[in-house]
């Protein structure tokens, strides 16, 4: 009966220790390999773990491998270290699929086990001053000038900053946590008047929202009740008019308000940008409704889905979903005085003299009417027949293919290098 005991306690033991060598992970700043053995150990084990999930031929992994491999020694010595890992999805395919990976590279963020999509910077300086975020205290405490002059300039441009002056800290500690991923929060409890002059508030306490990306300010006096700290911490995670792209839209949704979008042709003609300036003084004056622009030049398939046969500028309301409000009399905002005819969309808004639209959803055939005659559209139907037709012939039932020769290997070879070599955006994947 012993015997027995102490085999089962020997076995038990084993499994034990094999555990815990499977979960066990050296935090040296070097990047993890994953696959299906190890990466829900991996997760488990780390409160902030990024995943690179890569393709070995894709030319955008290969620029960011060694950016990867530059930011992991960093990162590994916060105080709540950030681990850099990587699973090449083209040979585990069931990892792909179980992380819905259809492009590469697709990159997650596992915060606590639950992963995001990293739209973030890919450089390894600005990958790790984006990711420093999520490592920090929810609301950092500042002794001094310099401490919050520094706070400020570490932060960087991708995220709003926060500064309660004169604040007790538990007031903003819960959102604090709460927004932890969009924004940084901190209180400041020694600091001067040219501080004060400096960051534009004249009385304490006083909290401070700073968007560094869009130059922009704000100062909140009261009441320091969590209803009205909440809605003036939601107002300032997004500038007062924002340019709609696919990483914006995800924070717009997060937020509870209707928004006036605005559609122009090219958001980044002379126009456009006097536009977005009587815009702002609109958004300041109705801070319920978030205020956007998007261009048909920078977003066209997205844009479609508003209508845009008609005449640009042209302004709507849209609950983020597959409806939108079009004002009657003020569709289009074309013309000299359009400040004007800003007050008078709102107005007609707020009135309730509107129409409900449905989203159009983009049109193959508008595509084609939008871009060429319609007549054009049948001569290159048939030119292109024509082609198949006579390749078909010029084959001659051939039964053997061509091979490419040394040459032509070495000219394809090296338009796909000078193709990998070329700057990607943050957000650029490969299929």
């Amino acid at each position: 009966m012993k015997m027995r005991v102490l085999v089962v306690y020997s076995v038990l033991l084993l499994i034990q220790f094999w555990r815990g060598e499977a979960e066990t992970f050296s935090v040296d700043g070097k990047v993890l390999v994953l696959d299906e053995s190890n990466i829900d150990s991996a997760i488990a084990s780390f409160d902030h773990i990024l995943v690179d999930f890569y393709a070995p031929w894709c030319g955008h992994c290969k620029r960011l491998s060694p950016e990867l491999d530059a930011a992991a020694p960093v990162l590994a010595t916060l105080k709540e270290p950030i681990i850099i890992a990587k699973v090449d999805a083209d040979k585990h395919t069931g990892l792909a699929k179980k992380y819905d990976v259809d492009a590469y590279p697709t990159i997650l963020l596992f915060n606590h086990g639950v992963p995001t999509e990293y739209r973030g910077p890919r450089k390894a300086d600005l990958l790790v001053r984006y990711l420093k975020k999520f490592s920090a205290s929810d609301v950092s405490i500042l002794d001094s000038d310099s401490a919050v002059n520094t706070f400020v300039e570490e932060a960087g441009t991708f995220f709003p900053i926060y500064i309660g002056f004169g604040l007790n800290s538990t007031v903003i500690e819960k959102f604090g946590a709460k927004f932890k991923k969009n924004a940084w929060f901190s209180v400041a409890k020694d600091f001067s008047e040219d501080l004060m002059v400096l960051y534009d508030f004249d009385k304490i306490p006083a909290l401070v929202s700073l968007n560094p990306q869009y130059n922009e300010r704000n100062t909140f006096y009261g009441p320091f009740e969590e209803e009205f700290l909440e809605d003036f911490v939601r107002q300032n995670l997004i500038p007062l008019v924002v340019p709609v792209s696919y990483e914006t839209l995800k924070l717009m949704k997060a937020d509870g308000r209707k928004m006036v979008l605005t559609i122009v042709e090219d958001e980044d003609d002379e126009r456009s940008r006097e536009l977005v300036k009587l815009l702002k003084a609109a958004a300041s004056a109705n801070r319920d409704l978030i205020f956007g622009y998007i261009g048909v030049r920078q977003m066209e398939e997205f844009a479609e889905n508003f209508d845009i046969d008609t005449k640009l500028p042209k302004m709507v309301v849209w609950d983020k979903n597959d409806d939108y409000l079009s004002v009657v009399d003020s569709e289009s905002i074309e013309g000299e005085d359009q400040a004007t005819q800003i007050t008078k969309f709102l107005e007609g808004y707020r009135e309730g003299r509107t129409i409900k639209k449905t989203f159009s959803g983009p049109s193959l055939m508008r595509f084609f009417h939008r871009s060429f005659d319609i007549r054009m559209v049948y001569i290159i139907v048939f030119v292109v027949a024509v082609l198949m037709l006579i390749q078909t012939f010029s084959k001659g039932g051939d039964e053997y293919h061509s091979v490419p020769n040394q040459v032509q290997t070495d000219n394809a070879n090296s338009s796909v290098s000078e193709a990998e070599s070329k700057e990607y955006k943050p957000g650029d994947k490969e299929d």
